[in-house]
């Protein structure tokens, strides 16, 4: 039985053991990598560069007053993104040298009906948000067919399905859409932003020197809240890292493939996030879209920030709320890459979002986000532990794929150290991702040398008597 030794280059183990596996999980081969590296880095611009991230930016300015300066923000935003590229980096490795899917990497730590369970914390709140910012896209889209028909169409609920069934349309393709879809889109919305950011600089640079730029702000708590905000965000997208590393063609060191993160983030996060805190400062208003109508006054202001919602919407899905649910159905169900794509956003379709887009739904979704993101870090931090410390980068990719082999079952350390780690994560929320990180690292590598003597699991790691 042999391990795979990974490289910076594919390497194409052949999986023998369950051949009713759909082929969009079994390893991704070299000629199957189509994703280039200017594709990859416009899919990761694509994604940052949306109306949520632009709030983000907005909440920084509370009652007229900063809570960080302008420096503070990028200092933030800074290690902020520094440390989501090293996990980026650290944890698609796996998946990039052998061309795995997340749901198949989970197995090595959790074992396949372990797997289950840490699959599903990633791939439920993905189907939720699938819906949620779907709504949000229909909503502005619903605004931009009345501007078109005076008034004649108003329908969320249609263009809810209408922006629903292109988006699925769309994700029958996989990567080949992904990557056009967001190129297209981080195009045309950076150069809207570039717009705005001229017209607010032009018109508002006074106030916005005096309320953001030239604030005191807090080199304190908000300063690192606000880097947990920012880790929070990205979580549940790095936590999948495999699913999009594998889709990226070969022969890229792990350094450049952790800048091909950290630039393209900060590109989009640069942007939004000054232009959030820029239309706060001018206008005093949180929400970007009421803010762009006052700053922006003419009458085609909504069609465009309704044309941006959509977009954005959109571009969010495509990377981080389909292909990882899709996949989980896939492993589950043993269907076909296609049909689970479709049910993904049928169930998407089925989440209620308008229910969660209210004010009196507010609370619960925040506990509903509070609750699925205490897992996250733990999780990720069980996978690097097990794959640069126990496993000393060599997997035996060919078990990962029999269910009658090592990995069968599932690993009550594993187990242990998520709820370890998402039971301290809760007990200070402001700073939960980075102790679920550490809680949990640390308890799977004392329970991995232990506990559980007899687990099958230690089977080719460090601790293996």
């Amino acid at each position: 039985m042999s391990i795979n030794l990974e490289s910076n280059v594919a390497i194409e183990p052949k999986i023998t053991h369950t051949p009713e596996v759909d082929e969009s999980l079994k390893p991704k081969t070299e000629e199957g990598r189509t994703v280039s590296v200017l594709s990859y880095a416009f899919m990761w611009i694509g994604d940052g560069v949306n109306l949520g991230n632009m709030t983000l930016g907005a909440s920084l300015v509370v009652a007229g007053v900063a809570t960080l300066n302008i420096f503070q923000t990028f200092a933030a935003a800074i290690i902020a993104i520094g440390i989501i590229s090293t996990f980026f980096a650290l944890n698609d490795r796996l998946g990039y040298r052998t061309g795995i899917p997340y749901v198949m990497q989970l197995r090595m730590s959790f074992g396949l009906k372990g797997s289950v369970i840490s699959s599903l914390l990633r791939g439920i709140p993905a189907i939720i948000w699938y819906g949620f910012q779907s709504w949000i896209g229909a909503t502005a889209l619903n605004e931009i067919a009345k501007i078109v028909t005076d008034g004649a169409f108003n329908s969320v609920g249609i263009c809810f399905v209408l922006i629903q069934l292109v988006q699925i349309g769309l994700s029958l393709y996989g990567f080949h859409a992904i990557k056009w879809v967001e190129m297209l889109a981080s195009i045309v919305i950076m150069l809207a932003l570039i717009y705005v950011f001229g017209v607010l600089l032009a018109s508002h640079r006074e106030i916005i020197t005096e309320k953001w730029v030239q604030a005191e702000g807090s080199w304190g708590m908000p300063f690192f809240a606000f880097i947990m905000v920012f880790l929070g965000n990205y979580a549940a997208i790095f936590l999948s890292a495999a699913d999009y590393s594998r889709e990226l063609k070969s022969g890229i060191s792990d350094t450049k493939r952790g800048l091909l993160y950290f630039f393209p983030i900060l590109i989009a996060y640069g942007l939004t996030l000054t232009i959030g805190a820029m239309l706060a400062s001018a206008t005093g208003i949180t929400n970007p879209v009421k803010a762009f109508a006052a700053v922006v006054d003419n009458s085609y202001i909504t069609l465009f920030v309704s044309a941006f919602i959509v977009i954005g919407a959109v571009a969010v899905n495509m990377v981080a709320n389909i292909i990882p649910p899709t996949y989980v159905i896939t492993l589950l169900t043993k269907l076909k890459y296609k049909p689970a794509v479709t049910i993904t956003g049928v169930l998407a379709l089925c989440s209620f979002p308008w229910v969660l887009v209210q004010d009196s739904s507010a609370k619960g979704l925040g506990t509903f986000v509070l609750i699925y993101s205490a897992f996250l870090g733990p999780i990720v931090s069980i996978l690097l532990v097990e794959y640069y410390i126990l496993r000393n980068q060599k997997v035996n990719i060919e078990e990962l794929y029999n269910e009658d082999g090592v990995f069968a079952g599932y690993n009550p350390a594993a187990i242990i150290a998520m709820l370890l780690g998402a039971a301290a994560a809760l007990l200070k929320v402001e700073l939960a991702w980075i102790i679920g990180v550490f809680v949990s690292g640390i308890a799977y590598y004392l329970l991995t040398k232990y506990a559980f003597k007899d687990s099958r699991f230690k089977k080719f790691t460090i601790f293996e008597r």
